[in-house]
């Protein structure tokens, strides 16, 4: 599992013109799932994106977590995250699971954010074309894969 996580002022997610998922301050985390992903990977995403201190406190270090600034999430499925660039200019995303895994996994990811923050999490719509909007704080972002939780 794959995320990109960034702190923006705000951020939007629109289909077909309509709003999806809407929020203020916090993070846009788009996230990709390929088929060996766990419950465990899901499990330990989730925990370090809602303990992610990267807000700043009363003297301006990242020392604040979403918690601490009431901070809401969007989260948008992209299974971009996993394209394969190594041969040709044309991506594969073999590596990317299909929806009958993704999908499931997804959205467990938006139920343990919401037990985790105790707020709705705001989303997109599973391989819709979305369009995102965002204002990115900072810029803050981070990557994090959980093929790299060892040595984190």
């Amino acid at each position: 599992m794959r995320a990109i996580i960034q702190r923006v002022t705000q951020a939007s997610c629109t289909v077909d013109g309509n709003i999806t998922g809407q929020i203020g301050l916090g993070f846009l985390v788009l996230i990709g799932i390929e088929d060996a992903d766990t419950d465990e990977d899901l499990q330990w995403l989730a925990q370090k994106i809602t303990g992610l201190r990267v807000f700043g406190d009363e003297n301006g270090l990242m020392n604040k977590a979403l918690s601490d600034i009431g901070g809401d999430i969007l989260l948008i499925s992209q299974f971009t995250l996993f394209a394969q660039t190594k041969k040709g200019n044309r991506p594969s995303f073999i590596r990317a699971a299909k929806p009958d895994k993704a999908i499931p996994m997804y959205e467990k990811m938006i139920a343990v954010l919401e037990t985790l923050t105790g707020k709705t999490i705001a989303t997109g719509i599973f391989g819709a074309d979305m369009k995102i909007s965002l204002l990115n704080d900072g810029p803050v972002t981070i990557v994090m894969d959980t093929k790299d939780k060892d040595n984190h």
